[in-house]
């Protein structure tokens, strides 16, 4: 029989809600014997935006580019440890750009059959829809997405996987 899913990614953006995606995805790795990435993207396009518009000064954009960077590392580390406690190798990949493409490019690079993302946040203005980056990517990418939904079911899940 063929495995229709071989990679699985998960994409971490440092919400509590992409940390649930993140065990979910170590539990379907475990289960169907699946390569698990992770991937943060340090959204760079966002940063030369508040340059643009005079709210960081050039200076105050390379600190805090810094400060997302290491942020990045904190939360791949986490998922790493993560996937560790559970037996589960994983790649960690942290990207530079603009996030929907960031992750796109990923998809297509490393043959991802199942990109999984958190459960996306709740739109309050049009603005927001426009925005939200993971939607956008869940929307672009040429692989099939799961949002992962229900943070104690798969706490539990995750718990129980050996």
């Amino acid at each position: 029989m063929i495995r229709p899913i071989k990679k699985i990614m998960v994409y971490i953006d440092g919400s509590e809600q992409s940390i649930t995606a993140a065990q979910y995805a170590i539990v379907l790795a475990k289960t169907l014997g699946a390569d698990l990435y992770a991937l943060y993207v340090v959204d760079t396009r966002a940063l030369a935006e508040l340059v643009k518009y005079r709210i960081f000064l050039d200076t105050e954009q390379e600190e805090y580019r810094r400060d997302l960077e290491g942020d990045a590392q904190r939360y791949l580390n986490h998922v790493r440890e993560l996937a560790r406690k559970k037996g589960i190798p994983i790649i960690t990949e942290k990207a530079m750009g603009a996030v929907h493409s960031e992750i796109k490019n990923k998809v297509k690079e490393f043959s991802i059959d199942l990109l999984i993302i958190g459960e996306l946040s709740h739109i309050r203005s049009r603005r927001d829809e426009l925005y939200n980056e993971a939607e956008r990517a869940m929307r672009s990418v040429s692989c099939p997405v799961l949002i992962a939904k229900g943070e104690e079911k798969i706490w539990d899940l995750y718990e129980s996987a050996e």
